[in-house]
């Protein structure tokens, strides 16, 4: 790591999401304020449909014996993976990226938590998979180029039971405080947490928290994924530190920053489904039945 890594690191033991927080964060790292920060809210409206996206789609390839541990970072749990097995191309990306750990953002309770929004509507918690480019020697060496790191970023949505995620959740509580670690004894597939539907936006950003280099492809999944509320409470039962002592981790998520004129593409259109039109047949059905009817009525009572 050169010198400009170690002097990143050591301001990275500084930050925090307390008080002031992320409006701080420009304090230490003037890139905060930089043309291309994350997270940001997409405007529906004003993305652009990329046909290349589709034409060329997001391959996507886990294995499900790459999770090694998870540790309690004190800004979050994360699961240190071997990237080997794993491997994720097409779509946006020009080369292939391979998987390094995997977080999440949640907030305190509600639907306040995530770190993209859509419309302005958020969710009650993300979850970031990591991925580096294998043009590069190393994550360390990737972390901060252009095109080092792309991220897919996944919404959570209070619901079912997650039954993939469960066997996460369910090692907090053997990592309840910073720096706590337990390895995986058993196999995962990240895989697992993606949605069904593999539609999704992307622009290029950056990391979310400290150091905040502008080097990630960012794909956003479109569809929600569900957890529920013991799952999500599960998140909240993290310890952190705070001035004030010990407390539940949540709110550890940073707000979404300026376009700054960067596009954003959709690897999908807005199509219209046959759900959307049935009921608009059966009302444009029904119209005609009550306009005929109602002629009937008035021919045959000479109402004209």
């Amino acid at each position: 790591m050169n010198d400009k890594h170690q002097s990143e690191s050591r301001h990275c033991t500084e930050w925090n999401y307390y008080g002031q927080g992320p409006s701080k964060w420009h304090e230490q790292f003037p890139v905060a304020k930089g043309q291309r920060q994350s997270p940001i809210d997409i405007v529906t409206d004003q993305v652009v449909f990329d046909q290349t996206l589709s034409d060329n789609p997001l391959k996507i390839s886990y294995s499900n014996n790459c999770c090694q541990s998870v540790t309690n970072t004190g800004a979050s749990f994360q699961v240190a993976v071997d990237g080997a097995g794993t491997e994720i191309s097409g779509g946006p990306l020009d080369s292939t990226y391979k998987l390094v750990q995997f977080h999440a953002h949640w907030g305190h309770g509600g639907n306040e938590g995530s770190e993209h929004t859509v419309d302005g509507v958020t969710y009650p918690a993300e979850l970031h998979l990591v991925h580096w480019n294998t043009k590069y020697k190393d994550v360390t060496e990737a972390v901060d180029k252009p095109d080092g790191l792309a991220v897919i970023g996944i919404f959570f949505t209070e619901g079912k039971e997650h039954s993939g995620f469960k066997p996460i959740t369910d090692m907090f509580s053997k990592v309840p405080r910073k720096t706590d670690k337990v390895e995986f004894k058993f196999k995962f597939d990240p895989a697992c947490l993606l949605p069904a539907e593999r539609n999704y936006w992307t622009y290029l950003g950056s990391l979310t928290t400290p150091p905040l280099f502008e080097s990630v492809t960012w794909i956003v999944m479109k569809d929600p994924v569900e957890v529920s509320a013991g799952q999500l409470a599960a998140l909240r039962s993290l310890l952190w530190e705070t001035p004030s002592g010990e407390g539940q981790m949540g709110n550890n998520y940073r707000p979404p920053q300026p376009l700054q004129g960067r596009l954003v593409k959709a690897s999908f259109t807005e199509e219209t489904t046959v759900e959307d039109i049935i009921p608009a047949v059966v009302l444009s059905a029904l119209a005609i039945g009550v306009g005929a009817i109602f002629t009937i009525s008035m021919i045959r009572t000479k109402r004209w």
